[in-house]
């Protein structure tokens, strides 16, 4: 009983803290958006390309999560955006106090787009707002197209799916048909975009969305 009253404390702290990352990111017209995926699915690729695509009409700006270390963070900044390295030392997800310090490290009137990429885990983000938009999880084929069905809870709260690797299909067992079946069960309406961050093929849908998504928020 202790345990889980415990549990309950730090989740009704964390949306507290949720809540005000939420509202410095909506009196801006900031379109935040928490990036969640596998170890290896491509989260760093997808952003490289992203902010890329995105240049120069959109400023994107990247809190980078990670346990240790800040390889991915340098390959952010080798892309062109602003970037925070957070490491959790040990924690398997990020919560909202930890994106809510990095937020000091960044200049928020010229961000556009804030991706906060979380985590390599598909189980403990999935319990923690951290003031986004809408949570976008990466899926890749090489990791199999049971992962919804395996995973549920997360893809029932994706605002976005991205099926990486693509161009990898035909080297897999991964039936896209299925795992697509399979999101839509969990979650009907998800806008589901597959994708290859090595070919190119299926970026322009991501990207096009991702921009009207942030047109539709700034307008609050």
């Amino acid at each position: 009983m202790t345990e889980i009253k415990v549990l309950r404390n730090i989740l009704a702290a964390n949306e507290d803290r949720a809540a005000q990352n939420r509202a410095r990111f909506g009196v801006r017209g900031l379109l935040a958006v928490n990036l969640i995926a596998s170890p290896g699915a491509g989260k760093t690729t997808l952003l490289e390309r992203t902010i890329a695509g995105l240049s120069p009409r959109l400023r994107v700006a990247v809190i980078e999560g990670d346990i240790t270390g800040d390889h991915d963070a340098r390959r952010i900044a080798a892309a062109g955006a602003a970037v925070v390295q957070v490491n959790t030392e040990g924690g398997c997800h990020l919560d909202a106090a930890m994106v809510d310090r990095a937020l000091g490290e960044l200049d928020l009137d010229a961000v556009d787009i804030l991706v906060i990429e979380n985590v390599g885990n598909l189980v403990c983000p999935a319990e923690f707002d951290l003031g986004e938009a809408f949570k976008a999880v990466v899926l890749s084929a090489p990791e199999g197209d049971d992962k919804p069905a395996k995973y549920p809870l997360i893809f029932s709260e994706a605002g976005a799916v991205v099926v990486n690797k693509t161009d990898l299909l035909a080297a897999t067992d991964f039936d896209l048909a299925k795992a697509e079946r399979d999101i839509r069960r969990i979650n009907p309406d998800v806008p589901l975009f597959p994708l290859s961050c090595r070919t190119g093929q299926g970026l322009d849908a991501w990207l096009e969305w991702l921009a009207a998504r942030r047109a539709e928020y700034a307008k609050h």
